[in-house]
């Protein structure tokens, strides 16, 4: 017999060789018809693998992302089952789930794949789907495999990266594939198919290789589930912020300026100015000091934090000087600059901690296929600070981080996230620098900071930084899609690298420990981020112009800019619409800006110093006296952003 514990502690005994679905079904007849996946000692397998040994056993549904992941990752299968079908010729790469679905890199050969061919697919596999083929994962020498795919140059060079031994193959009904496992039981839980797109795509993403067709897809348990998506992905058509910045005149990209490298227009620039003041504010009140620093950085800065090692090859191209052998890069990171900042004066530990913050540019290389509208570019503005402490004072220190991320979400409507607990992948130590002592102190307070605080936490490993783990804040928008915002991090190994220091009480140097911290993330994406779930109606505390007053013609424009000069008094920006258009158009112009609040002025409201109000979304209001409306205005935004000022 072998004890079997379960996520809620539980722990039972069961013969050798149990599996998955086994212990499924003695629990529950309803969930073994639900299980899709498992996970043994934190190792995704299928549900028929047998269990040899104690072991820690979590069972997944379609509800789980892991389920998901064996949903979405055995319909890449059948997705290339039916490419195949239909194009024979083709060579097969790599098909991974995705966070939403699927993909499957092809090699058409020349044959062209397109919208037109993405029905005939579908089809296929649902048709294929009903067969109720089993999944059988099975070993394979590197010959056989080598052999097996010996017309297939992609497969051949995946297998020469493979050892001897570890080599799989996954087999269902009439198509094999390689494959390292991860599956559905069988084909018959996949209802429902849709192919969602096609594009371009580099073998491996480098861009001096053949380029493939990406073909992406998504399916569900349920055909009601796929309605549901893509009703939601018509919506976020809708949202999405490349479409609403140009409406907005929030930003614009050139290709003489480059590829991601977005221009901000004067209301951007005005929205990014009061996201910086809101956080400055929030910071200083915490006892941050704001700090400057180079757009570049020599490159013996990032070969001594370790940056240039783990990332040299995403970054730009070193810039050669006059002088023989010196060179600079674009920064990449601000944290080795924030070091030196650091290492500039001697430090008791009296003055600790030192926060220090920056609204820091940062420059990397990202492929031109990888780029997207301001969630992936190649220049972004991080709110970076860092903060250097003792030991001791550690754990308040990220507590009080993590109350200051949530301050911001709160404010700016992001109610719905997780905490994500990013540790080491313990399979590849290669990947980080550091010692495990500093490793295990660094995550064992993440970890506590997290459960003092009541945080919602899932643990994930192999997603911590090269340098330390971290807390990162996983956020739901409104259209139920995940995005990870703020992030926090524990360092003690850059301390140790740029041989940083302290006196202590006992009048000995010590070494301090460093936070990382970026509540936004970065501005870029934090503003798409925020364009999108807003759907462009941003909070009013934010949003470039709060009121458009209409004057019914030019008789008004007088009393109209008298009203919008007292708006201003208090702090409530507006503008007059003085073109000669009709109101209906004026009104209509201004919903489509989003503007929050409408003001119609004529002689009704001139001569008794009042306002016709309508806001936007929800039509009129109403008539109001002048301060009447400022103290609605100044309401909303109280109730919005807490003890914040506008």
């Amino acid at each position: 017999m072998i004890k079997i514990t379960l996520p809620d502690g539980t722990i039972k005994e069961h013969p050798k060789g149990v599996t998955p679905l086994e212990v499924a079904q003695q629990i529950s007849q309803g969930l073994a018809r639900e299980i899709l996946s498992a996970s043994v000692d934190g190792n995704q397998v299928e549900i028929t693998t047998p269990i040899q040994e104690d072991a820690h056993l979590v069972l997944y549904t379609f509800e789980g992302d892991l389920g998901k992941k064996a949903f979405w990752h055995s319909s890449a299968h059948l997705l290339a089952q039916a490419i195949t079908f239909y194009y024979p010729n083709a060579k097969l790469t790599i098909g991974p789930a995705i966070e939403n679905g699927f993909y499957y890199d092809v090699d058409f050969g020349g044959e062209t794949f397109g919208d037109k061919d993405f029905e005939k697919i579908e089809q296929k596999m649902i048709e294929n789907a009903r067969k109720k083929a089993e999944f059988k994962l099975y070993a394979v020498s590197k010959k056989e495999a080598l052999e097996t795919y010996r017309d297939n140059p992609y497969k051949t060079e995946l297998i020469q990266n493979l050892e001897d031994g570890s080599i799989t193959f996954c087999t269902h009904d009439d198509f094999t594939d390689l494959c390292r496992g991860g599956h559905l039981p069988n084909t018959s839980f996949v209802k429902a198919a849709k192919i969602l797109s096609c594009a371009g795509a580099y073998w491996r993403g480098n861009e001096n290789n053949p380029q493939l067709t990406r073909v992406y897809g998504i399916t569900f348990p349920k055909q009601k589930d796929l309605t549901e998506y893509l009703e939601r992905l018509e919506e976020a058509k809708k949202r999405d912020h490349r479409k609403l910045g140009k409406e907005l005149g929030i930003f614009t990209f050139s290709e003489k300026v480059g590829a991601g490298l977005p221009l901000w227009l004067p209301k951007g620039a005005a929205l990014r100015k009061r996201l910086e003041d809101f956080l400055t504010k929030a910071q200083t009140k915490a006892g941050y000091e704001m700090v400057v620093t180079p757009h570049i950085g020599h490159k013996e800065l990032y070969v001594t934090s370790g940056h240039y090692e783990k990332y040299g090859a995403d970054s730009f191209q070193p810039i050669k000087t006059p002088n023989l052998d010196e060179e600079f890069l674009l920064k990449p990171m601000n944290c080795p600059h924030h070091c030196e900042i650091y290492n500039s004066s001697p430090w008791s530990y009296k003055d600790l901690p030192k926060r220090l913050a920056e609204f820091g540019t940062v420059y990397r290389y990202e492929q031109s296929g990888e780029l997207h509208g301001l969630t992936r570019v190649r220049g972004f503005t991080q709110d970076d600070a860092h903060i250097f402490c003792t030991s001791d004072q550690l754990l308040e220190e990220f507590k009080s981080v993590i109350d200051l991320t949530l301050y911001v979400f709160k404010a700016l409507g992001f109610d719905d996230y997780t905490a994500q607990v990013s540790l080491r992948d313990p399979e590849n130590p290669k990947k980080y620098i550091g010692s495990d002592e500093n490793w295990e102190k660094a995550e064992s307070a993440i970890i506590l900071a997290a459960k003092e605080k009541g945080l919602n936490t899932v643990v994930e490993y192999g997603e911590a930084a090269f340098y330390g783990p971290k807390l990162d804040f996983m956020i739901k928008d409104a259209l139920g899609r995940s995005w990870q915002l703020g992030t926090i991090q524990v360092d003690y190994n850059l301390p140790e690298r740029f041989d940083l220091s302290y006196k202590g009480a006992d009048n000995q140097s010590h070494r301090p420990v460093m936070i990382h911290r970026a509540p936004f993330g970065s501005m870029e994406r934090f503003i798409a981020i925020l364009l999108e779930n807003t759907g462009g109606n941003l909070p009013l505390w934010l949003t470039p112009t709060q009121v458009m007053i209409l004057p019914i013609s030019e008789n008004y424009v007088e009393y109209a800019e008298k009203v919008s000069k007292l708006l201003e008094n208090n702090d409530i920006r507006s503008l007059v619409d003085t073109r000669n258009e009709k109101t209906g158009r004026k009104i209509r112009d201004a919903e489509v800006s989003k503007v929050p609040f409408m003001l119609i002025v004529g002689e009704k409201e001139q001569s008794t110093e009042s306002l016709s109000v309508r806001k936007h979304g929800q039509g009129d209001l109403g008539d109001f006296a002048l301060q009447d409306f400022v103290a609605l205005v100044q309401k909303e935004i109280e109730t919005k952003t807490g003890t914040l000022s506008h």
